[in-house]
């Protein structure tokens, strides 16, 4: 039986964007409660049912089934309210616009004091015209696309072990963490409490650093993990040797790194070769096969995800009295991790990440031309 004459048929494209609404920090708490109705509208909950669940009246639930059926996803937004008309001019509006673009002469942008004072209005006004065409001169968004010539060769390469895990094989992401300082805070700061935040003093001693290799296993998400004060080839020789003694021997190591010189050295490659030679007597295969990833995309390397969880749960806040404290907790929490381990799993679409990167080249040549 049905519960409302609109009845809410989703597109694939329109359900995404709705569940990124629902679930976003930053949308207002409005927004996010119309994109849950019609979410659930959208699986034939009646009226009633979805009232109850969001502790609404079942008229609004139908009000916003209609708006969506009506007037699709921009329907959801608030509606423009009548007010008090503008009384700034429309050159004061499009200079407010328009020169937000152009910083003023030695500076890198406007804020909305600086704006207000050059265009002779409020900056509570400059503020309300930049939200309402969405301009945010104070955000920057960092970026940086690979210059490397056999991009799309490795990316496949290493999107395809993701992807599609060889079998008798073990898919490992390493890398270094290096200059992970341990640092010791001046003075204890204040822990976590009801009605205030933790602190901790800016100033800090220096105990010197240690560095992390670390090679997360993709179908398991285990670390296998080193530590060193030095990060030469011969500690990541040493590593590699490691990572040899502590995996099944008939198994190929599928290894995923970045291009850094020490992972290429001349000694690693000659003991790579030999381990292989072995291998393929014993076992008529190759023990360790490298996968590098292109020039400056670092954001391939799962463990790169591990490396920022460990910075921001154990390195970043914590006050350590000397290097070896700092270990003990790195060995830690690595101990945790194993115990519980967490997978990264990779759901991104190769083709979608490739078209993303071309639009960010055409956006760059094109700004680049408006320079020439």
């Amino acid at each position: 039986m049905k519960t409302s004459q609109y009845v809410v048929v989703l597109t694939e494209e329109d359900r995404r964007k709705l569940e990124a609404l629902a679930r976003s920090r930053t949308a207002q708490y409005r927004t996010t409660l119309r994109c849950r109705i019609v979410l659930a509208a959208s699986e034939g909950t009646s009226n009633q049912a979805i009232a109850q669940a969001l502790q609404l009246n079942r008229h609004t639930v139908e009000i916003w089934r209609q708006r969506y059926v009506e007037q699709g996803i921009r329907g959801l937004k608030e509606a423009a309210r009548p007010g008090r008309p503008s009384r700034l001019s429309p050159d004061k509006v499009q200079a407010v616009v328009s020169q937000v673009v152009q910083p003023p002469p030695g500076r890198r942008r406007w804020s909305c004091r600086s704006m207000a004072r050059q265009s002779g209005v409020s900056k509570s006004q400059v503020h309300r015209l930049w939200r309402a065409n969405e301009l945010k001169p104070h955000l920057r968004r960092t970026f940086k696309l690979s210059k490397d010539k056999h991009f799309e060769k490795k990316f496949w390469d290493v999107i395809g072990l993701y992807l599609n895990p060889p079998d008798k094989a073990l898919v490992l992401c390493c890398d270094e963490k290096g200059q992970c300082q341990a640092l010791e805070r001046t003075q204890p700061g204040l822990p976590l409490g009801v009605g205030h935040i933790a602190t901790q003093t800016h100033d800090y001693y220096r105990h010197g650093t240690v560095t992390l290799f670390a090679a997360l296993n993709y179908l398991d998400g285990k670390i296998i993990g080193q530590t060193a004060y030095r990060h030469r080839h011969q500690e990541w020789l040493r590593f590699l040797k490691k990572l040899d003694s502590e995996t099944p021997g008939e198994l190929t190591l599928h290894l995923i790194l970045d291009n850094y010189s020490t992972h290429k050295h001349q000694r690693v490659r000659a003991w790579i070769d030999k381990r292989n030679r072995q291998q393929q007597q014993r076992h008529h295969a190759t023990r360790v096969e490298l996968h590098f990833v292109p020039t400056s995309s670092s954001w391939l390397n799962l463990v790169e995800r591990f490396f920022a969880d460990l910075t921001r749960e154990v390195v970043r806040d914590g006050s350590f009295g000397s290097v070896g404290q700092l270990i003990d907790d790195i060995w830690g929490y690595l101990a945790d991790r194993n115990a519980n381990p967490q997978r990264y799993l990779w759901k991104a679409k190769g083709e979608d990440i490739l078209r993303k990167i071309q639009r960010a080249r055409e956006a760059k040549a094109a700004v680049q031309q408006l320079h020439v």
